[in-house]
């Protein structure tokens, strides 16, 4: 593949979710994790974590199955999104300019090869905090909730997808995606492939579908400040009787400290102290798993589980694998 230098997108700015259970959804995310709710508009509520500087970070609708709606990035400039805009139009799968949502400017629509719903901006509107959430500190967004797990930010998205290579390599030239980790088969095709837009070292990845349906979620990631906030955290989901899929444990791969549950509506949701790696260097080599070494499990030694590779939203009917 060849690389990509572009720093056009900023960052993965906010993600739609679709559940059947707004109700226990919203209470998932606004009791446990200690989110904000700042707007509501129809079937849809926008949530946002503690120390995040725009309005908003998910988009949590009301719909007949779980998944995932439109994922939107931010651009770095006018310049640099009208650049991506461009290159999404030369890949024939811009969607064109609609109106932006909650505190966001006109956004440009498009879809990955999958059928994945996406957009880019760059015009924001900085959260500015009240009385009530006012920080001690200038230099955070608002104050520390103090309560449940704290979610400070959305760290990545994985995507399933129907061909990574696909999905990778249009995401790569439309976004200006940097590789930093992929999983290789013995077949030569890729498992999974991790992407990342600056320092850290991912906030896009692409995992197998098995299904080969198409357009699903594998999980959102939100990142806490300390592996002791994972552990807490998953005593908080154990009282408050949330499927717990796995963890807490430590990825091989880039070897985040990581939990997974399942909210009500049935999205995975990852927690995931995710520092351990930065990639400072600007020629970084890509890290490249083979079959043989991810079936020796996580990093600690732990095997993963069949849901990891089987679930996702909406949920699908599984073929033997």
């Amino acid at each position: 593949m060849t690389a990509h230098t572009s720093f056009d997108v900023a960052h993965l700015a906010n993600v739609e979710l679709l559940t059947p259970k707004p109700d226990e959804s919203r209470w998932f995310f606004e009791e446990l994790l200690a989110m904000r709710v700042v707007a509501e508009e129809g079937d849809s509520v926008y949530l946002r974590t503690w120390d995040e500087y725009e309005l908003y970070t998910i988009k949590l609708t009301g719909s007949d199955a779980a998944g995932v709606g439109r994922t939107s990035f931010r651009a770095s400039s006018d310049e640099a999104l009208e650049r991506r805009v461009a290159a999404i139009e030369k890949a024939g799968l811009g969607e064109g300019w609609a109106d932006g949502e909650v505190g966001t400017g006109r956004t440009f629509l498009f879809r990955d090869p999958d059928g994945h719903a996406m957009g880019i901006y760059y015009d924001t509107e900085r959260y500015v905090a009240g009385d009530q959430d006012r920080p001690a500190l200038k230099n955070q967004a608002s104050r520390f909730p103090g309560r449940g797990v704290n979610a400070r930010r959305l760290d990545h998205i994985n995507y399933l997808a129907k061909d990574v290579e696909a999905n990778g390599e249009f995401l790569a030239t439309a976004l200006g995606m940097r590789e930093s980790e992929r999983i290789r088969l013995d077949t030569g095709k890729f498992a999974a492939w991790w992407f990342h837009f600056s320092l850290k070292s991912y906030d896009v990845v692409y995992s197998d579908d098995w299904t080969k349906h198409g357009n699903r979620l594998h999980h959102i990631a939100f990142a806490p400040d300390t592996r002791e906030d994972i552990l807490k955290a998953a005593d908080i989901f154990l009282e408050n009787d949330i499927h717990i899929e796995s963890g807490p444990h430590k990825h091989a791969i880039n070897q985040t400290f990581f939990l997974y549950v399942w909210e009500p509506g049935g999205n995975r949701i990852e927690f995931a102290q995710a520092g351990a790696r930065l990639l400072l260097d600007p020629d970084q080599p890509v890290v490249e798993w083979s079959e043989a070494e991810r079936k020796k499990g996580q990093a600690w030694g732990m095997k993963t589980i069949e849901t990891f590779h089987t679930h996702g939203t909406p949920v699908v009917d599984a073929p033997a694998h």
